[in-house]
């Protein structure tokens, strides 16, 4: 459990990277015998891509450190509950083992709303142990939420995208 602790507190400072950027506070890292091994935080307003979340970074790059796809024996740290995009990449890659902060009650897919990574019908479960440091990570976001509806987009990038044809 304290070494669950060590990396979790990781995770939040890399959520604290993502918030002073102007992202959704959420921070992620990827544990191989005992080795972090990559780690992200969100980048979807940076990168203005819907896919950029930091579970999908951190199981990317530790795909790419371990040259391979499959990340048996690998425990991901996660400051919120997985979304189902990112809990699917965690059945595909065979991750062993997510640990993670707070719940995702509008898209959390480890067991709030779905639970994907233990739906014995797929070919893969992932073991899962909730609620690590679960205020601190709820705060963060929770902070972030309110100073967004208080401030608008304020520190967000806006829209800047060409059109086409006009």
């Amino acid at each position: 459990m304290m070494r669950d602790e060590l990396y979790m507190r990781l995770a939040l400072h890399l959520a604290q990277r993502a918030q002073y950027k102007g992202e959704v506070p959420i921070g992620a890292l990827v544990v191989h015998d005992d080795e972090v091994i990559a780690w992200a935080y969100n980048e979807k307003e940076q990168r203005q891509d819907a896919t950029a979340h930091a579970e999908m970074l951190a199981l990317q790059r530790a795909a790419e450190y371990l040259q391979r796809w499959r990340l048996t024996g690998a425990t991901l740290y996660c400051t919120l509950e997985p979304c189902p995009m990112c809990a699917g990449a965690m059945i595909n890659t065979r991750l062993s083992r997510l640990v993670y902060g707070c719940r995702d009650f509008k898209a959390g897919s480890a067991g709030s709303i779905i639970d994907l990574l233990r739906y014995p019908g797929l070919n893969h479960q992932v073991n899962i142990c909730p609620g690590i440091l679960e205020e601190e990570c709820a705060e963060i976001l929770s902070s972030f939420f309110t100073d967004l509806r208080r401030d608008g987009r304020v520190g967000r990038r806006r829209s800047t995208r060409n059109r086409v044809g006009g």
